[in-house]
């Protein structure tokens, strides 16, 4: 079982330094922990479910290589990156130099998009159809692999276009970065990662989780795939407590809404160590963490007393 961070909040409880300062603490933290990733979110700024829309929110893909230079091991991801926001062929080349940068450890996270504030905060259009974010998402990953692939790559799509392009240096990682696409869409998202992504990021209890499983396991067997060959991660808040009390008590304090029925790693050291079980046993490869609130209770107890029980992978 591999544990990721995705680290949603650059501000940290109880650390004084700057976010930038406190955000290096945070992954060498997560590397010397055992973490096997860190992920940061591609926004503009902070969403109004992880904290205030105002807090300090760094760009993704100017702070993931240099935290890159300040680590060794641990792989560095995005979670995800919007097609709607950069030209694929631009978005290809910073995904190879950020993969010669971080010598090999970066797993890209692309998605669909679909925050429509944050488009129209910026300038950039939003495509109302969704159907149509995912079609031009697919086209974006046929252009990107030319890029990462071939010595020049042309490429003619209904959305996007490249001429005799190159792209020096190719990717550290053969034949590129692992890919993994957001969303759980039953109908069109899970098909096209069961057709060319590397990844998914399934999310919600051990049951939604099964159920997101076997939809891309048919999938996959329409497509001739071994499902095997896609890592199943997933996303999941966490709050831990000594008892169930506190654990209460912290759920008023770190949530605006409360308790939701998304929220699977909610509870007590041994009732969290069940519950990884469960995923596990429903044929998890990598849990992929947001601790609320930065938390550092919820983050000491989880890794002391619910990673311990599990044989963590690294690599």
């Amino acid at each position: 079982m591999k544990f990721g961070l995705r680290n949603v909040s650059f501000v940290y409880p109880q650390r004084t330094g700057s976010p930038w300062e406190n955000t290096v603490v945070q992954v060498q933290k997560a590397e010397q922990d055992g973490f096997a990733s860190f992920w940061l979110m591609d926004h503009f700024f902070q969403l109004p479910f992880h904290g205030p829309v105002d807090e300090p929110f760094f760009d993704v893909w100017t702070v993931l290589p240099a935290l890159a230079m300040v680590t060794e091991r641990i792989r560095l991801g995005t979670m995800v990156s919007p097609v709607g926001y950069r030209n694929p062929a631009l978005l290809a080349r910073m995904v190879a130099t950020m993969d010669n940068v971080c010598r090999g450890r970066f797993n890209f996270g692309f998605g669909a998009g679909g925050y429509k504030p944050e488009y129209e905060a910026y300038g950039y259009t939003f495509i109302e159809k969704g159907s149509v974010r995912l079609a031009q998402m697919k086209e974006a990953i046929q252009l990107m692999k030319l890029l990462w692939t071939e010595p020049r790559a042309t490429f003619q799509g209904e959305f996007f276009h490249i001429k005799d392009a190159i792209l020096e240096p190719k990717p550290v990682q053969k034949p590129h970065p692992p890919l993994l696409i957001g969303g759980v869409g039953p109908k069109l998202t899970l098909r096209i990662i069961a057709e060319v992504g590397d990844a998914c990021n399934l999310w919600g209890p051990p049951l939604y989780f099964r159920e997101q499983r076997q939809t891309l396991i048919r999938h996959c067997e329409t497509m001739g795939r071994d499902e095997a060959t896609i890592e199943k991660t997933t996303y999941d808040l966490v709050i831990c407590a000594p008892d169930e009390v506190a654990v209460e008590a912290k759920v008023k304090r770190l949530t605006a809404r409360g308790r939701e029925n998304w929220m699977a790693l909610v509870g007590t050291p041994a009732q969290l160590v069940d519950i990884v079980g469960a995923y596990q046993d429903e044929g998890a490869d990598h849990l992929c963490l947001e601790f609320a609130g930065n938390d550092p209770e919820s983050y000491e107890l989880f890794v002391g007393e619910v990673m311990r029980h599990f044989s963590t992978v690294q690599d």
